[in-house]
């Protein structure tokens, strides 16, 4: 008997099914890490069970010659059969499980056993039960799917799910989608480029351009996507997300680090410098402070007029020193990162390469050491577009935030220019968060591309005025998008009125012999 193919929406409510499981146990915010460790986890069991039996069918092995013999192997105390025996200390057994698959898969160091199972205080044996039946329900064998491209396609439905149930804390690990693809399709990656995120949280940014990569020319060989993906997540379980969305998505050489990328940027050569790259693409948290961690890590204290101890707030244009000199253009504030990332990125791209990121609406205006930064940027001819969103877009905030499209190679025509967009009416309205649909993609990219000016809604700014303008970036003060007064009419205004006085007079006169035949 011939099994029926597993389509996308089984998949995705059998998986989002799981959650409600976990729901009550666990904070929705961490729902993720578990859901995510055991779908990886089931998915690797069917696919070395399939693999194993197609070598023993065509190369006549015994099973141990064939488990030999298989691209991935999943040691037996990870195997899925395995862990069905257990009735107690399950999640012992889980993490048993992961750890024994990173240590025989090196390249899976640290993501497996970034959630822990073992707590029984969050997960019960009863709990981890019912969840083990219930992704025991579906094959994840190749076979078994519809398509190479469903449990990716899954993922990302949960990335979003788990988004939407974690409000706030969704913005750490999951950008809008029709944000992301506005970006790919400014900055426009190529087959053969290096892509790379250097906060790329759960790995969509990259997964978008490589997706945008595959339509183009030469855009794959074979089954394989014509691109190098590269990206650094500093929290350790949204970098382990990222890692696992990469293999669903059939991107097992994506070179995904973790750690601090402002203080610690992981992708360097043997010279210790910083790698670099074509299109460099991101979505940083908005205006973190207190970033730099080695001034931070030692803030001296002294003793204020009562004798209590108080921090000595440090100043950053004073402290802080980057030894792969990536701050040129001058050291942002304390409480703002913003303008931080920004010079990382500009640093790792290629001499011909070109950067899109997301930042708060702040960047285009705040003064003092960031203005002389922005300054600085538009004086070297950096900035090639900025496109002004709409608010409520992101989980994590509510306020607008732009895009800054940067080009280290821009055209004759581009060059002592930038274009200016607002786009802070192109969208879908949704009960949480706003949401950018394909046609305000469109919009915005075709007014980007063809660089026409566009009444109240896109310009071509030359240098010049923006330099009178003390090189603020204020979208509202090259867009006018309030609309004009309506002209009025005095002549028929006046006409109006003395048409309105003499029915006044006709009504007081009609009353007057009201009021007397009723004597009064």
């Amino acid at each position: 008997m011939t099994q029926n193919k597993l389509k996308l929406d089984t998949l995705e409510s059998w998986l989002w099914e799981s959650a409600n499981i976990l729901r009550g146990s666990i904070d929705s915010s961490d729902f993720k890490n578990y859901i995510f460790g055991l779908l990886f986890l089931k998915r690797s069991n069917d696919v070395f069970e399939e693999e194993v039996e197609n070598i023993m069918e065509r190369e006549g092995y015994s099973r141990e010659e064939a488990e030999d013999e298989t691209y991935f192997f999943l040691p037996k105390e990870s195997r899925w059969d395995n862990l069905k025996k257990h009735t107690e200390n399950i999640g012992i057994a889980l993490d048993k499980a992961f750890a024994a698959i990173e240590r025989e898969n090196t390249s899976l160091e640290g993501v497996m056993t970034a959630t822990k199972f073992g707590d029984k205080e969050k997960l019960s044996d009863e709990l981890l039960q019912r969840l083990l039946r219930h992704f025991n329900q579906h094959s994840l064998r190749n076979e078994h799917l519809e398509s190479g491209d469903i449990l990716g396609d899954a993922y990302e439905y949960l990335i979003k799910q788990f988004a939407d149930d974690a409000g706030k804390k969704g913005g750490e690990f999951y950008t809008p989608r029709g944000v992301v693809q506005l970006i790919v399709q400014l900055i426009k990656p190529e087959p053969k480029q290096k892509v790379y995120d250097p906060t790329c949280g759960s790995g969509g940014m990259l997964i978008e351009s490589a997706r945008y990569i595959a339509e183009q020319p030469n855009g794959k060989v074979g089954n394989n996507i014509n691109v190098s993906l590269y990206g650094q997540e500093k929290n350790l379980s949204t970098w382990a997300i990222g890692k696992l969305n990469m293999i669903l998505h059939n991107f097992m050489d994506a070179d995904i680090r973790k750690g601090d990328t402002l203080v610690d940027p992981k992708h360097r050569n043997e010279a210790n410098e910083l790698d670099l790259f074509d299109r460099v693409i991101a979505n940083p948290p908005f205006s973190i402070g207190e970033w730099w961690t080695p001034v931070e890590a030692n803030i001296e204290t002294k003793l204020d007029k009562n004798g209590k101890e108080k921090k000595v707030t440090p100043k950053y244009n004073a402290v802080v020193s980057d030894p792969y000199g990536r701050l040129q253009y001058g050291i942002p504030p304390r409480g703002y990162a913003d303008l931080a990332f920004i010079q990382h990125m500009i640093a790792v791209l290629k001499q011909d390469g070109k950067a899109g990121v997301v930042l708060p609406h702040g960047t285009l205006f705040r003064g003092s050491s960031e203005g002389k930064i922005r300054q600085a940027l538009l004086e070297d001819d950096l900035v090639e577009g900025i496109v002004g969103l709409p608010s409520a877009l992101f989980y994590n905030t509510s306020i607008p935030a732009s895009v800054w499209i940067i080009n280290k190679n821009k055209t004759e025509a581009q060059k002592g220019k930038v274009i200016i967009i607002d786009a802070s009416n192109d969208y879908k309205e949704g009960k949480n968060q706003n949401e950018i649909r394909p046609k305000h993609i469109s919009k915005i990219v075709k007014a980007y591309d063809e660089a026409i000016e566009f009444d109240k809604y896109m310009r071509v700014v030359d240098l010049k005025e923006i330099a009178e303008n003390d090189y603020n970036l204020n979208i509202s003060r090259y867009i006018d998008t309030s609309e004009p007064e309506p002209e009025v009419d005095l002549v028929a205004v006046k006409s109006t009125i003395i048409d309105l006085e003499a029915k006044e007079k006709e009504i007081d006169k009609k009353l007057a012999v009201f009021l007397s035949e009723l004597g009064i």
